[in-house]
């Protein structure tokens, strides 16, 4: 288990952190949120020791996070850090064996992952001679290639399309059903709705929000209603509507806590509706109003 205890950091006069918590289980994936500067990259470059907290503790298992055990984490930067006039294959398989690995077991990695990334036919191009979605997988298996623990990555869905994306996301869950423990960041909020169980949100360093993503939604006094087949009449009666989306034959509004199911059901009875949808807020709307200043 990654543990974060009351993590402060201090760039001048910039407060990085200001007592950020938090703990991943083996088996869990976290999605990591916030606005930009909320401190989740300051947060992960301190698990990998790339960062110097002013005050706070990091452990893995319960114990103090050292060199030898960050070999057994992959890291992921936003800022991509591999070797752009070096083959694929030769760099991934010396990143494995900058983790511990015989050159033989980082070798027989580097062709599995490429492999499984269908990325053999461009195991021997320079990264620099890939496309963008290609290179961000590359920098996946770099991550990956020796088995890591914990694995950490930042904005990993960023330019990928959404074959690329989906691809990324199996991987992910494969990795957690395997009982390695996954933190990712990303702005794109639907994927973390869909891929992550259990969300955290960050703002000026300190963690405004967690809980699962069920529980996140469910909290919320909000509903959202869409409805297709019909024009906005039906909210006629309804106080506190407000239309978020609307096109010639749907309709999607956000409704307060004194409108529950059966007072739209009603007002939709004499319509001719094709669909109805009665749900809580997305990820983006908690999200937004967690952040919000």
């Amino acid at each position: 288990m990654l543990r974060i205890d009351d993590l402060h950091k201090d760039f001048g006069d910039v407060v990085a952190l200001d007592g950020c918590n938090l703990t991943v289980e083996r088996g869990q994936m976290l999605g990591l949120l916030g606005p930009n500067g909320a401190g989740k990259t300051t947060t992960m470059r301190a698990i990998f020791g790339l960062v110097r907290p002013d005050t706070g503790t990091l452990s893995w298992n319960g114990e103090p996070i050292s060199r030898s055990v960050r070999r057994r984490f992959g890291y992921m930067p936003e800022e991509r850090g591999l070797y752009p006039k070096l083959t694929v294959r030769w760099q991934l398989a010396y990143l494995g064996r900058l983790h511990g690995m015989r050159a033989s077991a980082a070798l027989a990695a580097a062709n599995q992952w490429l492999e499984v990334f269908a990325l053999e036919e461009r195991a021997d191009s320079k990264l620099r001679e890939l496309s963008h979605g290609n290179q961000q997988r590359v920098q996946l298996i770099a991550a990956l290639i020796h088995d890591p623990e914990l694995i950490v990555l930042d904005e990993p869905f960023t330019g990928l399309d959404p074959i690329g994306a989906a691809s990324m996301a199996d991987i992910l869950r494969d990795q957690t059903e395997a009982g390695k423990a996954v933190v990712f960041s990303s702005h794109q909020l639907d994927v973390v709705e869909d891929l992550c169980r259990d969300a955290v949100i960050l703002d000026r360093g300190r963690v405004v929000l967690e809980g699962t993503v069920k529980a996140l939604r469910s909290v919320s006094p909000d509903r959202y209603v869409e409805v297709v087949g019909t024009d906005q009449s039906w909210t006629a009666g309804l106080p506190g509507v407000e239309v978020m989306e609307r096109s010639e034959d749907r309709i999607r509004v956000r409704i307060g806590s004194s409108v529950g199911f059966e007072d739209v059901a009603r007002a939709l009875a004499r319509q001719r509706v094709s669909e109805f949808i009665f749900e809580p807020p997305p990820l983006s709307e908690v999200f937004k109003k967690a952040v919000e200043r």
